[in-house]
C-alpha cells in the first residue's frame, strides 16, 4: 500500500476507514488477547509503574510529601530536560509547566492506520520519504513479538488479530539523545525530544542508540503538495537529516492535542499533563494496568499502553 512509502491520499483514507470495523465488534473478537494483557500472560514488556524506583532517593517505599499530592511524582521527577540548551528548538513555543505523556489502549485499537496517515499531514512527512512516524503493528493473540509482528498488513480490524502503535516513546532516559555526538538532539522541560534540523550532521547514530527505531533519515528532499503543507512546520530543513514524533509540538504547546489522538475513530490514544492528577493519562496510569515497551532497558518511555 502506499502509505508505506509516506504516501496518503483522500481515497486512501477512505478505504481505511471502510475497512475499520466498530470497536463493539473488535472488542467482542479480540477480548481474549486483552484478557492476556490484563492477566499479566504476557510478563516480558510488562511492568507496573509502581514499580519504578524514586527519584527523589525514596527507595525505601516510604510516601514522599510530593507522591502523596501525586501518585505519578516519582515518574514526573525522571523526566527531566537532557541536554537542553537553556532554550527552545527554534520551531516551537517555549515549553510550559506541562509533562507530557501518552497512554494508548490496545483493546480498543483496530489497527485502521488513521492516527497515522493524520500525522503524515501534520508534520509534513514527506510522500516519497518512505517512513511514518507511527507504525501500527498487527500481532497474534497471546503475543507481544515486536519481531514477527507484521506492520505491512493490508486491513486491520481482523478479528483474529491485535493491534499496537508504536513512534517515538520521549523518553525519559533518551538514548538517542545520549547518542548524538554534536548535542543536535535534546529532550525539553515538558519531556518533549526534539531535533534542531540546523545542528543534525547526518551520521544516524541517533537511528542506532533508539531502540524503538522511532528515528527516521530523509535520504530524499521530502515532498508535500503545496496545499497540504503546515507552515508550521518544518519541510525542506528536514532534507538529509534525521526526523521523528514531536508530540505535535506546534499543537500541544498551544492547548491543542496529538493529530493521532484527534484522529483515532475509538479513542483509544489519550494524550495529556502528568502535572495534572485528574489528567486521562494520569488517571489511566494509576487505574488500569499500565505497560511500556522495553522498559527492562531502564530509558523511561513517556507512552504507556492499556489493556
Amino acid at each position: 500500500m502506499s502509505h508505506e512509502n509516506g504516501r496518503v491520499s483522500a481515497s486512501e483514507e477512505t478505504a481505511e476507514f471502510k475497512a475499520t470495523i466498530s470497536r463493539r465488534q473488535f472488542l467482542q473478537r479480540v477480548g481474549i488477547v486483552a484478557g492476556l494483557v490484563v492477566v499479566g500472560a504476557i510478563p516480558a514488556v510488562l511492568t507496573s509503574p509502581e514499580t519504578l524506583p524514586s527519584a527523589d532517593g525514596a527507595e525505601s517505599g516510604a510516601p514522599t510529601l510530593a507522591s502523596k499530592i501525586n501518585p505519578l511524582q516519582h515518574i514526573i521527577d525522571q523526566d527531566q530536560p537532557v541536554n537542553y540548551p537553556g532554550k527552545p528548538v527554534w520551531y516551537a513555543d517555549p515549553a510550559g509547566n506541562q509533562k507530557w505523556a501518552m497512554v494508548i489502549d490496545v483493546k480498543a485499537c483496530v489497527g485502521c492506520r488513521k492516527c497515522v496517515y493524520a500525522c503524515v499531514k501534520e508534520n509534513n512527512i514527506g510522500r516519497n520519504s518512505g517512513f511514518t512516524y507511527i507504525k501500527v503493528l498487527e500481532m497474534e493473540p497471546g503475543s507481544v513479538d515486536l519481531e514477527t509482528s507484521n506492520a505491512n498488513y493490508t486491513e486491520g480490524g481482523s478479528p483474529d488479530k491485535w493491534y499496537l502503535p508504536v513512534q517515538c516513546m520521549h523518553c525519559a532516559k533518551p538514548t538517542c539523545v545520549y547518542g548524538c555526538p554534536v548535542k543536535a538532539t535534546w529532550k525539553e522541560p515538558d519531556g518533549i525530544v526534539l531535533i534542531d534540523y540546523n545542528k543534525c550532521i547526518a551520521c544516524r547514530n541517533c537511528i542506532v542508540t533508539c531502540p524503538y527505531a522511532a528515528r527516521h533519515f530523509n535520504w530524499v528532499d521530502p515532498e508535500v503538495p503545496k496545499a497540504e503543507i503546515n507552515p508550521k512546520v518544518p519541510l525542506q530543513q528536514k532534507s538529509g537529516v534525521v526526523e521523528k514524533c514531536t508530540f505535535c509540538v506546534q499543537r500541544t504547546r498551544n492547548g491543542m492535542t496529538t493529530a493521532c489522538t484527534e484522529a483515532c475513530p475509538v479513542g483509544a490514544r489519550k494524550f495529556g499533563d502528568l502535572n495534572d492528577p485528574n489528567s486521562d493519562v494520569s488517571v489511566l496510569i494509576r487505574t488500569r494496568r499500565a505497560f511500556r515497551l522495553k522498559e527492562d532497558l531502564g530509558s523511561g518511555p513517556m507512552i504507556w499502553y492499556v489493556g
